[in-house]
């Protein structure tokens, strides 16, 4: 069998976004794949007839965003261009597509509201930016001003907006200030969230509820008022809401249930729920590509949820009553049910993300037959500060019992994110090259409830305590694993833990610290979400303590520092800014300690997931390089 290399990975179809045709017999879904040749990433739709069990594609030129059912049982699907959206309109029945209409929008997503009617979130310029608007210099002046994956933003909102194609009137439905985070519709309502701002940005959206026909637009949530996460209809008077009314552990808390009257707003508990709600978190570099992860109907309403290292699909209903409908261990990443029957996207066993109809494979778009996969083996201990843990390790390909093996810890980032069982392509590169891969979910991890998840102002200390016991046991039950060959890595928090690690202690052989943080005072000011993320995790502003966040920041310890460490980041990162880990880089040099910096121009902090295709090989051979380099020496003995 092939051993998996740094370029598998662009061999690979990302399949995502499945869902229900209106009549039920045939699921739509969008099959992405890397192009090395333009140094990007092509998609197309494909469809999958339920009741023949055959799966055909319907469009071949790699140029599909988005798409959405029309409701005569139709594919409507949004081709993008700067500043423009063409959309196109397809029939199962064959033939070629055809253009319905474009607007003068970057859209985002579509729904058909009925024939000819469409709502779609796009990003909209202020007045005042386009003002001020030039080539040559940016105007800021509101927090944050730019964002990751966008750049600068200030004065971009994403609106709300219903198009009527008859006369091409595009009406805009959320107000001129506001960013739309959320939308759903029924019986001629569309439930939204959105967050009406000016100079700066806070966390807790409003909720809204607009009338497609009279075109009256009410709140019934103030912003500002509770945090809230997923929303949907019960039906046409009631909504179901996950929302945290307040907590001692701030937003950290995990969101309860709510009901809420959509003629008063007012807001009843129904169930409270101490895990994530409408998203999973389970991490991997196998998968490209959204879809659905909420989906509320005549009472019920289901959402992805993690809980433990799992990401499964679960429903509510009016009782209050949580069920499981999908809990295989692995990765549920999108999902559509209709008639009884659920279509999953997700990540199960030793593989990438392929669909499910009903728990049975139904696509297989990724033969990994063909390679020597090395599947995770779970450990359960107790860690010293008395929770228990799990992780895995994996086996490096060719293993041969009695022999000595370098080996690797990672760490996921977050930290309210998870690692489980799922295919995760870097970590198989690895194994493959001859390592032993080691992880694990320390305390602030996803999925544990909100008592072990709560590391606000604890960064750096029950956290580091988890992965240093977990390495321990590790070394212990693996004695296979060369103790003086295990390097470290990890990216966004788990460059932070990287940083921190090195400045803690020199038992680890080398470092690769990826898009980290290494000075919290600073990336309170500099990072996109840093005027709200730094109090959530470091229960302080700058302002407040600065002496606090002086001691969560790696770069305070920077003098006890011997670990030989490599540092990648991209220089479009504005989630974690370049500028952290050049704060390392140079003051690892100043002190004498090897040291490297990586910087991938024109990425962000999405570069190891959907990074292009040759900056993503650039990032894995820097690493796996550096760990050959100082965990192999043999290697510099040929």
């Amino acid at each position: 069998m092939d051993r998996i290399q740094i370029e598998t990975f662009t061999r690979l179809q990302f399949v995502s976004n499945p869902s229900f045709s209106p009549d039920g017999k045939t699921i739509a879904f969008v099959v992405k794949w890397a192009d090395l040749k333009d140094n990007g990433y092509k998609g197309d739709l494909y469809v999958y007839d339920c009741e023949r069990e055959m799966t055909r594609r319907l469009t071949c030129r790699g140029d599909v965003k988005h798409y959405t059912w029309t409701k005569d049982g139709a594919v409507l699907f949004a081709v993008g261009g700067d500043q423009k959206t063409c959309y196109y309109e397809i029939s199962l029945d064959g033939g070629e597509a055809e253009k319905k209409f474009s607007v003068d929008l970057t859209t985002e997503s579509v729904y058909a509201v009925d024939q000819g009617r469409y709502l779609f979130t796009a990003a909209a310029e202020l007045e005042k930016r386009t003002e001020s608007k030039s080539d040559a210099y940016e105007v800021v002046d509101e927090i944050p001003f730019w964002f990751n994956g966008k750049g600068f933003t200030n004065g971009l909102r994403t609106r709300l907006y219903l198009y009527q194609a008859a006369d091409g009137a595009l009406t805009p439905i959320s107000e001129e200030t506001a960013d739309c985070t959320a939308f759903g519709v029924r019986g001629g309502k569309v439930l939204y969230k959105a967050y009406p701002w000016t100079d700066i940005r806070n966390q807790y959206d409003g909720i809204y509820l607009y009338d497609l026909e009279s075109g009256e637009n009410r709140c019934l949530l103030e912003k500002d008022t509770m945090r809230t996460g997923m929303i949907g209809f019960w039906d046409d008077k009631e909504a179901v809401v996950a929302a945290c009314a307040g907590s001692p552990y701030g937003n950290g808390k995990y969101m309860d249930f709510y009901t809420m009257n959509l003629e008063s707003g007012e807001m009843k508990l129904l169930a409270e729920y101490d895990y994530s709600s409408g998203s999973g978190s389970v991490g991997s570099d196998a998968r490209l590509g959204g879809g659905r992860s909420v989906k509320a109907e005549d009472g019920v309403c289901y959402f992805i949820t993690t809980r433990e290292y799992n990401a499964c699909l679960y429903k509510i209903d009016r009782t209050g009553a949580i069920t499981g409908v999908v809990t295989d261990e692995g990765s549920c990443d999108s999902f559509d049910v209709k008639d009884g029957h659920v279509v999953v996207c997700g990540l199960y066993e030793d593989k990438p993300a392929e669909l499910y109809l009903d728990g049975k494979q139904i696509t297989e778009f990724n033969d990994m037959s063909q390679y020597a996969v090395s599947t995770p083996e779970k450990y359960t201990f107790t860690a010293k500060d008395g929770f228990e843990l799990t992780g895995w390790v994996m086996k490096p390909a060719g293993y041969e019992p009695g022999k000595k093996y370098p080996a690797i810890l990672n760490i996921h980032g977050g930290p309210r994110t998870v690692f489980g069982s799922v295919f995760h392509h870097e970590m198989q590169v690895w194994a493959s090259a001859g390592y032993f891969v080691f992880f694990t979910n320390p305390r602030g991890s996803d999925g544990f409830g909100t008592e072990f998840g709560d590391i606000n102002g604890k960064y750096g200390t029950v956290d580091y305590e988890n992965l240093m016991d977990f390495t321990d046991y590790v070394l212990e039950h693996v004695p296979d694993i060369d103790r003086d060959r295990v390097g470290v890595t990890g990216g966004s928090y788990g460059g932070f833990m990287t940083n921190w690690i090195i400045g803690h202690t020199d038992r680890f052989k080398a470092a690769a610290s990826q898009r980290s943080i290494a000075n919290w005072i600073a990336f309170e000011y500099m990072s996109d979400i840093g005027h709200t993320f730094t109090k959530d995790n470091q229960a302080v502003f700058a302002c407040e303590d600065v002496d606090k966040l002086w001691f969560h920041s790696p770069i305070k310890y920077i003098e006890n520092c011997k670990t030989p460490t490599l540092f990648v980041h991209s220089d479009a990162d504005y989630r974690c800014n370049v500028a952290e880990g050049m704060q390392m880089f140079a003051a690892l040099k100043i002190l004498g300690v090897e040291s490297r910096m990586c910087v991938i121009k024109g990425e962000n902090h999405e570069l190891s997931r959907s990074g292009k295709p040759r900056n993503r090989i650039v990032r894995m051979r820097e690493i796996l390089n550096w760990m050959d380099q100082h965990l192999k020496p043999e290697k510099e003995e040929q």
